[in-house]
């Protein structure tokens, strides 16, 4: 499956939502496209370069988006609003004339859904805690505080964490793992 590119400095995980604004060429069109043919496009990290740039390296495991929502912004620029579909491998790259970023992918196994063990009772709370957070509120996104999955793929994108550990996080498969990372990571901040 052929689909465009979109190298960020943030991660975004199935069930997650992302506001991005809109202002290059290459972008607007990928917009254009994705909404005429009703695809996505995928979402990974950056390794090097900038988000405006031409010249850029990303991971290869990402997220297959969905644009949501679209406005025009205040400050004249186009804003989305995209949610994560699935994780996906990026087996291909290579970049269009016009710098937009093309990939072949292959979509990720589907992560198992599972209860939180007790271990781990508090991170939900944590979430929780983000959660009331304005921005985050904004973003109208619903969590299953009891799903495993879903409270360490939020805990992932929202906790101020460095960006090649989101990575590593969301390349993780098992649910439990990421969680005993995350509870190790929210303990390290904690003691810091």
């Amino acid at each position: 499956m052929k689909v465009p590119v979109f190298p960020l400095n943030s991660v975004v995980l199935p069930g997650g939502r992302i506001p991005l604004q809109l202002f290059e060429p290459r972008y607007i069109d990928m917009l254009t496209r994705c909404l005429k043919s009703d695809e996505g496009f995928v979402i990974t990290l950056l390794r090097d370069g900038a988000e405006a740039g031409r010249v850029a390296s990303f991971y290869e495991t990402g997220t297959y988006v969905r644009i949501i929502d679209f406005q025009q912004l205040d400050n004249g620029l186009l804003g989305i609003t995209v949610e994560g579909e699935t994780k996906v491998s990026i087996a291909r790259s290579w970049q269009q004339d016009d710098g937009l970023n093309l990939c072949e992918m292959e979509f990720l196994p589907a992560e198992a859904p599972g209860s939180i063990p007790v271990a781990f009772h508090e991170l939900p709370s944590v979430l929780r805690a983000l959660f009331r957070h304005p921005v985050i509120r904004d973003l109208g996104m619903s969590v299953d505080y009891e799903d495993a999955r879903e409270v360490g793929w939020r805990l992932t994108e929202l906790l101020p964490l460095d960006k090649q550990e989101k990575q590593h996080l969301m390349e993780i498969q098992d649910p439990l793992e990421r969680l005993n990372r995350l509870q190790g990571l929210l303990e390290a901040l904690e003691e810091g």
